[in-house]
C-alpha cells in the first residue's frame, strides 16, 4: 500500500503517517517543512499546496494508492481544488479531513451523516460564505463544504470525508484538553460549566488516524462523522483530569446563564463548554458500522497528561492562546456564587 499524506508532521498528520508506516505502507509526505520534523521512515516531499508547479512536481512522486489530506483547514476551497485536481492522476483514492461545521445545522441541531452541507462552489476563495448573528453557520463552515466539493469534483466516488468535532490526544495544538489539565493540577476551587451529567464527544487523534487509514484501503465514499459514540460527561471528564494530575481541586458547577452573565466566551474561556443543542449530539453510526473504534476519553486524558509531563511540546500555533479563562476572572466568578 502506498500512500501520500499531505502534513504529516503534526498531530493528526503525524499519527496518520506514523500508523501507516507501522502498517508497512509506503508513505510519502508532502508540506512545507516549516511547522515540524518529517516522521523517520517516511518519504518527505517538500513544497507549497498553492503551488502548480510543486503540485506537478510532487505528481511525479506518485502513482499513490490513497491521498490523505490532513492541512486543508487553512486553505480555501480553489486551493484544494488545484491539488486535488493536479493529483487526480497520481491517485486512486483521497480521505480529506474535513470538519462538522460543514452542516447547515451546526451547532444547533443534532446531526446525522445525512444531514445537509453548507452551499459553496468548489472554486470559492476565501471571501466566500458569512457568519450568522448567533455564531451559525461560520465562514470556517461554508470554507470547509467547499473544499469537499472540490475533492468530490476531482474524485468522485473514489473520495471519503471524515468530519470530527473534536479531537483531543498526545499533540494536541489547539490547547483545550492540556489547559483543563493544567487547571485541574493548579486544584482549589474549578469553575465547570453545569450540568455536570452534560455528555461530550471528543475523538482521539490515534483513533481518527486509524478510522482515516482503513478509509484509504477502502472502496466507501460519502462523509463519516467521527465522533466517539459513548463520550464522556463533564463531572467524569474533570474528576479524570483532577486523578491524573494529582490536582487537589473541587469542580464548582455554574449554570450557563451564570457563565453567560460573567461574559465567559464559550468554546474557549471554558474550552468544550457550549451551550448550543446540537454540538454534543453528532452520531457517528455510520463510521462506527465502518470500522470507527474509540477508546475511553479516561484514556486519551491519561495519555495526554503522560505527554505533557514529559516536556511535550506543541506545534506553536495562534489558537493555544486563545482557550482557558484567566486566573482572575474565574476567581472573581466563583467568588460571586461562594
Amino acid at each position: 500500500m502506498r500512500i501520500l499524506v499531505i502534513g504529516g508532521t503534526w498531530f493528526l498528520g503525524k499519527c496518520i503517517a506514523e500508523g501507516a508506516l507501522a502498517r508497512g505502507w509506503s508513505v510519502t509526505t508532502f508540506n512545507r517543512g516549516r511547522s515540524g520534523r518529517d516522521v523517520e521512515g517516511v518519504s518527505p516531499v517538500h513544497g507549497d499546496r498553492t503551488d502548480r508547479e510543486d503540485l506537478q512536481h510532487l505528481a511525479q512522486h506518485g502513482p499513490w494508492d490513497a491521498v490523505v489530506d490532513t492541512s486543508s483547514s487553512d486553505f480555501p476551497p480553489r486551493d484544494v481544488l488545484l491539488a486535488a485536481t493536479a493529483l487526480r492522476g497520481a491517485a486512486r483514492r483521497w480521505v480529506h479531513i474535513s470538519t462538522v461545521s460543514v452542516y447547515h445545522g451546526w451547532p444547533h441541531q443534532p446531526l446525522t451523516d445525512a444531514s445537509p452541507v453548507l452551499d459553496c462552489r468548489a472554486d470559492a476563495d476565501e471571501s466566500y460564505g458569512y457568519t450568522g448573528e448567533d455564531g451559525s453557520p461560520t465562514v470556517y463552515g461554508f470554507q470547509k463544504a467547499g473544499g469537499e466539493r472540490a475533492v468530490a469534483e476531482a474524485f468522485g466516488d473514489a473520495a471519503v470525508f471524515l468530519r470530527p468535532g473534536v479531537i483531543l490526544g498526545p499533540g494536541e495544538y489547539v490547547g483545550r484538553l492540556p489547559w483543563w489539565l493544567t487547571r485541574a493540577k493548579r486544584g482549589g476551587r474549578i469553575l465547570a460549566p453545569a450540568p455536570a451529567d452534560q455528555r461530550i464527544q471528543p475523538v482521539d487523534v490515534r483513533d481518527v488516524a486509524a478510522f482515516a487509514l482503513d478509509q484509504a484501503t477502502s472502496d466507501t465514499s460519502g462523509g463519516y462523522n467521527v465522533t466517539h459514540p459513548e463520550g464522556i460527561t463533564f463531572a467524569d471528564f474533570i474528576s479524570e483530569c483532577l486523578t491524573v494530575t494529582g490536582g487537589a481541586g473541587k469542580p464548582e458547577w455554574a449554570a450557563p446563564d451564570v457563565l453567560i452573565d460573567h461574559g465567559v466566551v464559550q468554546w474557549t474561556e471554558l474550552p468544550l463548554w457550549r451551550t448550543h443543542a446540537g454540538v454534543w449530539s453528532v452520531d457517528s453510526s455510520r463510521a462506527v458500522a465502518a470500522g470507527l473504534r474509540c477508546r475511553p476519553i479516561a484514556d486519551t486524558i491519561r495519555d495526554t497528561w503522560a505527554w505533557l509531563a514529559s516536556d511535550g511540546r506543541p506545534v506553536d500555533h495562534p489558537r493555544w492562546a486563545e482557550h482557558g479563562i484567566a486566573e482572575e476572572k474565574e476567581a472573581k466568578i466563583l467568588a460571586s456564587f461562594a
